[in-house]
């Protein structure tokens, strides 16, 4: 009798460890590395995560929003139910502020725009997901921070507004500049280009959700 679990990829070991940027009573902002999950994944196999990890010392921990497996960066885990009502609260009235930093193929031409297509699950090539004008609306904003003529690549800030899945890197592989490392959007050439997904949550901004006044964190991208 095969196991539910038999199609699941089991995903290679995290050595990295998981970085503490910030630590008080109601809540830990992480620097999580990449290829390391969220939260623990379906199969047995796939249990380390950030939040595993976290479990050992603060059991009743939960998370309030995800960074995919391969993407690196910031991630605010609160420690008490009443962080987890407030900034659960936060992130669905999208005020909480996010920046990534990317490195995409190709020289992308306008300084600043914006990416608004719509986003749908793939059920035929899961986890994937798709532009589709009856998928939910993603809204990105893009920022040039830098362009290398030479390697023929561009270095972008992303802010998210919506939060669907694999919204950044669908959005600039169909701005035509996809993420080089991106195994799941990018065409084989642009994903040899990096060791690992070029992307990396480098600003988050919220209410503290004791105090409500407004924190920042900052990472430098590793790449």
């Amino acid at each position: 009798m095969s196991s539910s679990t038999d199609h699941l990829t089991v995903l290679p070991p995290c050595e990295e460890d998981v970085g503490i940027v910030r630590q008080e009573s109601s809540f830990v902002v992480v620097d999580k590395p990449t290829r390391l999950l969220t939260v623990p994944g379906r199969h047995p196999a796939n249990r380390d995560s950030v939040i595993a990890r976290l479990r050992e010392t603060h059991p009743d921990v939960h998370a309030v929003h995800r960074l995919d497996f391969d993407t690196s960066g910031l991630l605010v885990i609160p420690l008490t139910k009443a962080s987890l009502s407030n900034l659960s609260r936060q992130f669905q009235a999208r005020t909480v502020k996010k920046t990534y930093t990317a490195v995409v193929h190709g020289l992308v031409l306008e300084d600043q725009g914006v990416m608004e297509w719509p986003i749908a699950p793939d059920p035929e090539r899961r986890p994937r997901s798709k532009i589709s004008e009856d998928g939910k609306p993603a809204l990105t904003h893009y920022r040039v921070l830098s362009r290398n003529r030479e390697d023929n690549t561009t270095r972008l800030a992303l802010s998210p507004v919506t939060g669907r899945s694999h919204q950044l890197r669908l959005h600039c592989a169909e701005l035509g500049h996809p993420i080089l490392g991106c195994e799941f959007y990018a065409p084989e050439s642009v994903r040899q280009q990096a060791p690992r997904l070029l992307l990396h949550a480098s600003m988050l901004s919220f209410d503290h959700p004791e105090s409500g006044e407004a924190v920042s964190f900052e990472s430098a991208a590793p790449f």
